[in-house]
This record gives structure tokens, C-alpha cells and sequence, in this order.
């Protein structure tokens, strides 16, 4: 616990923050100022956010990149948290399609903040309505695993009949690309550490047609070869492992930098060897917007996409959530509550 979570006093909120890098230790709640939207902004009261692998390591500072982007020697923004689900409280000038009482899901990539109760969130940005009959806690995770999962998507131009390896699948983006590429009519086959107790089917519900469990002792050799694509959702999966598992021509596409950086570099003559018909690694630049939200919301409501949820903690807690996600056992997100205002 780190202190009460009541909606915070005289005008104000309750947002989890830090101001150096470190341990799960470094985060406090305080009340801070209310955020007023600006031009083409909503004002969002957040009812879930996230706490994913994005937000521990701008906690931890580790690796050392996560300085250069997020400040040194000390962070430049206090509150965390990209991911959200709320309820629209006001509109900045200029905002069309949304009115105070709408419940929303959102992505707020570059400038975090969702680890409080009030958010503003740019209406051309990865934004929409939540579905009837889904919750806050199933929306939150929604946005930004579907951000990173399309891009992959996208980039590889995988279709209907494809084959398509994904490495991590029970992450939250691995999880994502296992449906998304199901829904596109891709042969998906699923690689995890281990699936965890009582969740045997998972990945098989998700939309898998096969499953290499290598935790409970598959070899990663039983998943074949001959992979249209192979995706690599932790970084735990190099190029030169991969490339054994593709077709001729084949594209490796890695969410993660990889080792000393080395998935940039080898994008670098991806298209040449596209062009060749080669073996070849892309790294994709995820950009998102609101089409791309109300595709992934549409595919929510069809049934088609369902974030899945690990664990679920209270705002009070969420230096647990954070501990939990640095753990590396998750299984696709990890959900915080936000107390409902009075």
C-alpha cells in the first residue's frame, strides 16, 4: 500500500508518481493540480489503466536508453501510465464525436500520465469508444498491445494463408498478434515459456493452431519451419535463431530492440533483402491514430479481440503491479482500478 485513495482534495487528484528512477519503492501517491484539456483534447476521469513493461522500465530507468528518453539525471514526467479507460468529463475547443459521459478507451503514446485520475488525451490519437458490454479493466489493455501488434501486421503485409510463428504469446503484444493474425485468417503458431496453471487453453481459445510450451519441455525445432513470418513480442528471439524457421524469403519482425540495438541495424538491409527474396528482419514503427482505435474497438465488439487481463490491483497497490510485471511472468496485461469519484 501506498497511502489512501480517495479522490484527491480541494479540486485536486490522486496520481502515482515518481521522481527518480529505482524499485517499485520510488512511486508515491500525491494529489496533484487537475489537468485542463487544450484544444482538440478530452478531459478523461480514468476508471483502469495499465501497468506494462513500458512503464517498469521508465520506473527503473534500466536499460540505460530509458534515461536518455525519459530525462537524466532524473525523470522529466512524474506520472507513468499510457494506457487508459474512463469516463469523457470535458471537452477543450474543437472536439467533435464525444460528450461528457462517454466511456473511452485510449493510448496516450510520448506523453504518459494515466497513473492518476484525471487524463487529457488528444482526440486524433489512438482514442474511442468503449463497446457495450465490455468493462474498463478488459478495455484498458486494449490500445497499446494492438498498437505495436498492427504495426507488425503491417509491415510484414501477412494475409489469409499465411503461416505465422509468434514468440512470447502470452505477453501482452504476443497475445494480441495471436488473435489479430487469426482474424486475418493466418495460421498462427504460438511459442510461451509456460502457460500458466489453469490457463492451458489460452492460446488455443486466442486462436493458435499450434502451441510450443517450452516450460513444459517442447522444443522450439517441434514448431517447424517454413514460417511466412516469425515474430519475435519480448526480444528473447534473435535474428539468427529465427531466420532458421522462415521460408526464403521470410520476414523476422521483433516489438523489441534486441541485443545492443542489433534488430535496427538489421532492418537497415531489410528491404534489400526483401527485394532478393531473402531471409530478412523488419523493425517496425508503430502510428497510431483514431481509425486504428476504431478498428481494434470494432474488433472488440465483434468478438474478434479481447485483451487479455493477468491480475488486477488497486490504485493503493500499484507498486505490487509494478513488482509483478518485473517479475517477467505476466500473462497479457496487468490492470490497475482507479477509485470511482464521489
Amino acid at each position: 500500500m501506498v497511502g489512501p485513495t480517495s479522490p484527491g482534495k480541494d479540486g485536486g487528484m490522486r496520481a502515482a508518481t515518481r521522481d527518480r528512477y529505482g524499485d517499485p519503492d520510488v512511486i508515491q501517491l500525491v494529489d496533484l493540480p487537475d489537468p485542463t484539456p487544450g484544444p482538440g483534447e478530452l478531459l478523461v476521469r480514468v476508471r483502469a489503466t495499465t501497468v506494462n513493461r513500458s512503464d517498469t522500465a521508465a520506473r527503473s530507468g534500466s536499460p540505460w536508453i530509458n534515461r536518455v528518453v525519459h530525462g537524466w539525471p532524473r525523470p522529466r514526467q512524474r506520472v507513468l501510465g499510457s494506457e487508459l479507460a474512463g469516463v469523457v468529463v470535458g471537452l477543450g475547443r474543437g472536439v467533435d464525436g464525444y460528450a461528457a459521459g462517454d466511456r473511452v478507451v485510449g493510448f496516450v503514446d510520448g506523453r504518459p500520465g494515466a497513473h492518476a485520475e484525471l487524463v487529457t488525451v488528444p482526440v486524433d490519437g489512438l482514442v474511442a469508444h468503449i463497446p457495450d458490454g465490455v468493462s474498463f479493466e478488459d478495455a484498458a489493455p486494449a490500445m497499446e498491445a494492438g498498437h505495436y501488434a498492427h504495426a507488425c501486421l503491417r509491415v510484414t503485409g501477412v494475409g489469409r494463408g499465411d503461416r505465422a510463428l509468434v514468440h512470447g504469446a502470452t505477453g501482452a503484444i504476443g497475445s494480441t498478434l495471436v488473435q489479430l493474425l487469426h482474424a486475418e485468417g493466418v495460421a498462427v503458431t504460438a511459442v510461451c515459456d509456460r502457460l500458466p496453471p489453469g490457463r492451458g487453453s489460452l492460446l488455443t481459445e486466442l486462436g493458435a493452431t499450434t502451441v510450443v510450451d517450452l516450460g513444459n519441455g517442447d522444443r522450439l525445432d517441434r514448431a517447424g519451419d517454413g514460417f511466412d513470418v516469425v515474430v519475435d513480442a519480448t526480444g528473447h528471439l534473435p535474428f539468427a535463431t529465427a531466420r532458421r524457421l522462415l521460408r526464403p524469403g521470410g520476414a523476422y519482425v521483433s516489438s523489441d530492440l534486441g541485443r545492443g540495438g542489433q534488430n535496427i541495424a538489421l532492418s537497415l538491409v531489410g528491404p534489400l533483402a526483401r527485394a532478393l527474396r531473402r531471409r530478412h528482419a523488419l523493425f517496425p514503427l508503430p502510428r497510431g491514430d483514431a481509425d486504428l482505435a476504431t478498428h481494434l474497438v470494432d474488433l472488440m465488439a465483434r468478438g474478434a479481440y479481447r485483451p487479455v487481463v493477468d491480475r488486477t490491483y488497486d490504485l493503493a497497490d500499484i507498486r505490487a503491479a509494478h513488482a509483478y510485471v518485473d517479475t517477467g511472468r505476466k500473462v497479457g496485461g496487468v490492470v490497475v482500478r482507479l477509485p470511482v469519484a464521489d
